[in-house]
C-alpha cells in the first residue's frame, strides 16, 4: 500500500508545470508546429523544470515522486493544448524510464536515466514495423549473438522522439522460430554505426511530434545492452503495457478539459440571433452532455490511477481507460468544434487542432479494437479462431 499523496503538494506542483509551459512552451509552439519537430534544447529545459521523469528513483537522478506527478506533467501538456508535445514527454517519461526502473541492471540505470532525467538524453521505444502494427509477434528485426555483440538488422516506423532519441528501446528477435517467446528489449545506443532515421513522418495532427521510421543496419551492439532476460521482450512488453494505456487515457481525459473550457468561454461570448450562444438550448444540452461524458470518465480514470499506485491495476482495466477515455476525447472535440461553426474549421482558433491531435489517441499504444478485443477476453475468454 503506497503513501497517500499530498494534495496540496500535489497542486503547488501542478502551478509550477502550468507556470513553466506559459513560459517555455505556449510562445513558440505554433512556430514548432509549422517546422513539424521541437527543438532538441525544449527536453533540457523540460528537465531543468523538473519535469522529465519525476517519478524516477532517487538514487537514479530522479525525485522520486509518486507517478501521481508525472500524470500532471502529461494532463497539463494535453489541457493547454499541447497534444504532439504530451504524447514525446509520455514516451519518454512513463514509458522508457519505467522500463529502465523495472528492468535495467544498476549499469544500465546509472548509464541512462540521470540523463533522461535531465534532459540530456532522450528516450524512445520501437516496437511497431511497417509490416507487423499492432502485431507484435509479427516483428521481422533481429538481433543474432555474435560473441560478446549482437547483430541487429531490421526497420521500425512511427517511432515517437526517434529523429531527437540518443537511446531507443528496441524489441528483436533472437529467436525468430520461438514466437512471443523468442523476443527481446536492447538498450540502443543511438551514436553507434549501423543505426540511422528515416523520415519525420508527415501526420495529419499533432505536427510538432517527433514520428519516425528508424533502421538497424548490421549494427552491433554489446550484449550487455540487452534490457532484462533473453527471451522475455513480450512478457516485459505486456507488463508495462497497463501504465502506458492508463496514461494515455488521461490524456485523452485532460484534452477533453481543455476543449470544453475553451468551447464554454466562447459560448459564453458568442453572440447568435442576438443572445449568447450559452443561452441557446442546443448549445447548452451539448455541453451538458459532454461535460457529463468527462466527468465519467474523468472518475475511473483517477480510481486507474490509484489503482496503478497500489499495485492492482490489470490489462484489462487499463485497456478499459484507454479505450474510453480516447474515444471520449475525439467525442468532446468533434462536439466542442461544431459549437465553433465556421470558425471552429480554422487554424485560428485551437480547437481546430485539439481535434485533429485527438485523432491518434484511439491509435497508438493500441488500436481502441486491439482494447475491446482484450477486455472482451477478460469477461468471455479467448475466442475460438485465436
Amino acid at each position: 500500500m503506497t503513501n497517500p499523496v499530498d494534495q496540496q503538494e500535489l497542486a503547488l506542483f501542478r502551478d509550477s508545470v502550468i507556470k513553466a509551459l506559459e513560459t517555455e512552451v505556449a510562445p513558440q509552439y505554433e512556430a514548432w508546429e509549422k517546422n513539424g519537430i521541437v527543438p532538441r534544447e525544449l527536453w533540457n529545459t523540460l528537465g531543468n523544470a523538473g519535469m522529465l521523469c519525476v517519478d524516477v528513483p532517487e538514487d537514479c537522478g530522479g525525485c522520486g515522486a509518486p507517478f501521481q506527478y508525472s500524470v500532471v506533467v502529461g494532463e497539463e501538456l494535453a489541457r493547454l493544448g499541447f497534444g504532439a508535445l504530451s504524447t514525446n514527454v509520455m514516451v519518454h517519461s512513463d514509458i522508457v524510464a519505467p522500463y529502465l526502473s523495472h528492468l535495467g541492471n544498476e549499469e544500465q540505470k546509472r548509464q541512462w536515466l540521470p540523463g533522461m532525467v535531465s534532459g540530456e538524453a532522450v528516450g524512445a521505444i520501437a516496437m511497431t514495423e511497417p509490416g507487423a502494427g499492432s502485431d507484435l509477434q509479427a516483428m521481422r528485426t533481429s538481433a543474432v549473438k555474435d560473441g560478446e555483440n549482437y547483430i541487429l538488422n531490421g526497420s521500425k516506423t512511427f517511432i515517437t522522439n526517434g529523429q531527437h532519441a540518443d537511446m531507443v528501446i528496441v524489441a528483436a528477435k533472437t529467436d525468430p522460430q520461438a514466437g512471443a517467446k523468442g523476443i527481446s528489449l536492447f538498450l540502443v545506443d543511438t551514436s553507434l554505426p549501423g543505426f540511422s532515421k528515416g523520415r519525420n513522418l508527415d501526420k495529419i495532427g499533432q505536427h510538432s511530434g517527433d514520428t519516425s521510421e528508424l533502421f538497424f543496419s548490421d549494427m552491433r551492439i554489446p550484449a550487455s545492452a540487452m534490457l532484462g532476460e533473453e527471451g522475455q521482450g513480450f512478457v516485459y512488453l505486456m507488463r508495462e503495457l497497463p501504465r502506458e494505456r492508463l496514461v494515455i487515457g488521461a490524456l485523452g481525459v485532460a484534452a477533453a478539459r481543455g476543449s470544453l473550457d475553451m468551447t464554454i468561454q466562447y459560448a459564453q461570448e458568442r453572440e447568435l440571433f442576438g443572445q449568447k450562444l450559452s443561452l441557446l438550448q442546443n448549445t447548452r444540452f451539448e455541453i451538458a452532455r459532454m461535460e457529463t461524458d468527462y466527468r465519467i470518465n474523468k472518475a475511473f480514470v483517477d480510481q486507474c490511477i490509484r489503482e496503478y499506485e497500489e499495485g492492482k491495476l490489470d490489462a484489462p482495466t487499463a485497456s478499459m481507460a484507454k479505450y474510453s477515455a480516447t474515444e471520449m476525447q475525439c467525442r468532446v472535440a468533434d462536439g466542442c468544434l461544431q459549437l465553433f461553426g465556421g470558425y471552429g474549421y480554422t487554424t485560428e482558433y485551437p480547437i481546430s487542432r485539439n481535434f485533429i491531435d485527438a485523432r491518434v489517441q484511439r491509435i497508438y499504444g493500441g488500436t481502441s479494437e486491439v482494447m475491446k478485443e482484450i477486455i472482451a477476453r477478460s469477461v468471455l475468454g479467448r475466442s475460438p479462431q485465436k
